[in-house]
């Protein structure tokens, strides 16, 4: 029976981490990240992890340790925020580039300058191309449920790619709510052990070559197999979802619709403003509006199928990004307008930035945006990036 426990982001990442049989644990503090990682090598001094903590002087050099580890075949967890995230950059592409599962939580913190301590989606976006798995979540238990997962997908014989945990700084690390933990029997039906995963893996007894130079020969070919692998383990994250729901009967999607059969608008976004998101569209529905919610969970790959299956019916579809590319647009917004190219029925398209640096998302903000979606129904649009909660 799965116990009910009170725990706030942090906790929930560190405790489901706890069971995950990781073996190696870098990190670096930075607000909001670092009461995570206080609770993992405390679990580690305790006992209650078979895991060895290194102290490393950044974050590229806590990256740069988990991949070491992870060449020699350890199972190793980092987690990071802002502009850790961003120090790790270099060796985020070369940890992805040498195919290893490392497993990252990333808790949103908006990135400087001015200097932020609170959370948008900035940093985990600057980094999407980076070759990672991106899974975001909504709540603590979403991240407590999404660490195992993670690992199920990264380290999978067609996968063997890095993964991303992310959730919001403050609004879920800080936050306590209800999580249902999971037993050590559960976790071990989910992840197969370290020792048997069938990868290349460092052995002074069977040397191999790894991060060679490339020629431009077959340096193409080398990034299509990781572009492939990475495409590709979409159908991975289907299985170990599902997998995740035979053990403990909660299901996730890589997105998941909400009314949205028959909605002409349908918002998407990620992370814990589709909660608020949820209230919102709640409260119209009651009022006649048809009205629905895209909220995705998997951002890379990017999951096209999904997101079409969730707005074929919408003639509006309203993106709410908290991030922003500078002189363009949101940054999943192009990810989304390009899923729909090539149908032959497009709905409009907006996009509103709503967030940056923690600002709150009041109810208000979101029927704001509602508003400006129906409104466009009726008289078009010549634009489509808004900042409806910005003083411009």
């Amino acid at each position: 029976m799965m116990a009910k426990q009170f725990w706030n982001g942090n906790t929930a990442a560190a405790q489901a981490v706890r069971f995950c049989h990781v073996q190696v644990v870098a990190a670096y503090p930075i607000t909001p990240q670092t009461a995570l990682m206080e609770q993992v090598a405390s679990n580690i001094n305790n006992g209650l992890m078979d895991a060895r903590m290194i102290a490393v002087e950044s974050e590229h050099s806590a990256m740069s340790a988990c991949a070491g580890a992870s060449v020699v075949g350890a199972r190793t967890f980092t987690a990071t925020s802002s502009q850790g995230l961003l120090y790790m950059s270099e060796v985020l592409h070369m940890t992805s580039g040498c195919r290893l599962p490392v497993v990252m939580a990333v808790i949103h913190r908006a990135v400087s300058a001015p200097v932020n301590t609170s959370a948008d989606q900035q940093d985990s976006m600057l980094q999407r191309d980076a070759g990672w798995i991106i899974l975001e979540c909504m709540s603590a238990q979403e991240v407590y449920d999404t660490i195992p997962i993670a690992y199920r997908i990264a380290e999978d014989p067609s996968v063997h790619l890095p993964a991303m945990v992310c959730f919001d700084g403050f609004t879920i690390s800080h936050t306590s709510e209800e999580v249902e933990s999971l037993s050590q029997a559960d976790i071990d039906t989910l992840l197969a052990p370290v020792a048997g995963l069938p990868r290349p893996i460092l052995d002074v007894e069977n040397p191999f070559q790894l991060n060679q130079l490339m020629p431009s020969d077959a340096y193409s070919e080398y990034q299509y197999k990781k572009h492939s692998a990475l495409k590709n383990s979409i159908r991975v994250v289907d299985v170990a979802q599902k997998e995740f729901a035979k053990v403990t009967g909660r299901r996730y999607s890589t997105v998941d619709s909400y009314l949205c059969d028959d909605a002409e608008i349908v918002f998407v976004g990620m992370g814990s403003v589709m909660s608020s998101t949820k209230w919102v569209v709640n409260n119209l529905r009651k009022q006649g509006e048809k009205v629905g919610i895209a909220a995705v969970r998997l951002f890379r790959p990017f999951p096209e199928e999904a997101i079409l299956n969730a707005t074929r019916n919408a003639r509006v579809i309203a993106v709410l990004e908290k991030n922003i590319g500078f002189g363009t647009s949101g940054m999943m917004f192009p990810d989304v307008v390009r899923t729909f190219c090539n149908e032959e029925i497009c709905p409009k398209m907006l996009n509103f930035i709503v967030g940056l640096g923690g600002r709150n998302i009041p109810p208000e903000t979101i029927e704001k945006c509602y508003a400006m979606a129906k409104e466009s129904l009726e008289v078009g649009i010549t634009e489509n990036v808004f900042w409806p909660d910005t003083e411009t």
